[in-house]
């Protein structure tokens, strides 16, 4: 392109912070959406985030501090106090739930999900320091994964029409 010439492209960078199911679906969901729509879309995963790009996922929900967690139980939707939360069991409760709504509703799943978007050539970063932090190794996540840091996410996001922290 020359010099002073604009693309009519539209670019996206995601932030994911979290590991968790439910937060694992926002991130993909809108990652493979605009990949879908012909924009460039980066995502970064840090911390909790960097979960999602393990090879062998294994996600759970997390009730405690997720007031607004209301399943569909018993013909009505029900939420469950922060309290319920410290009974053992019941976070793999709540995950064995979800994933049978999930199922039930047919809702692609992250590995579903992961996999559009490395077909959809999104660029997933791992931070180099999460890593570090948490001592995981490169050859723990899927292909094709980068390594960055702060600045590689923030060279992202500057240059991005579009940024998603989450």
């Amino acid at each position: 392109m020359p010099d002073g010439a604009q693309s009519n492209s539209k670019s996206m960078s995601i932030i994911a912070t979290k590991g968790t199911l439910d937060w694992a679906y926002p991130p993909f969901i809108l990652g493979t959406a605009a990949a879908a729509m012909d924009m460039e879309v980066t995502m970064f995963f840090t911390f909790y985030g960097l979960n999602l790009l393990k090879k062998d996922l294994d996600l759970k929900i997390s009730t405690l501090g997720n007031p607004g967690m209301k399943m569909p139980m018993m013909g009505m939707h029900m939420a469950l106090p922060n309290i319920v939360s410290a009974i053992p069991g019941v976070d793999r409760g709540a995950t064995t739930m979800m994933k049978n709504l999930i199922k039930k509703k047919g809702v692609a799943s992250i590995e579903d999900l992961r996999e559009a978007a490395v077909e959809s050539d999104v660029r997933m970063i791992a931070c180099q320091m999460t890593l570090d932090l948490f001592e995981i190794k490169k050859e723990d996540l899927i292909d094709g994964v980068e390594l960055g840091g702060a600045v590689t996410a923030l060279e992202v996001a500057g240059q991005s029409n579009i940024n998603y922290f989450m």
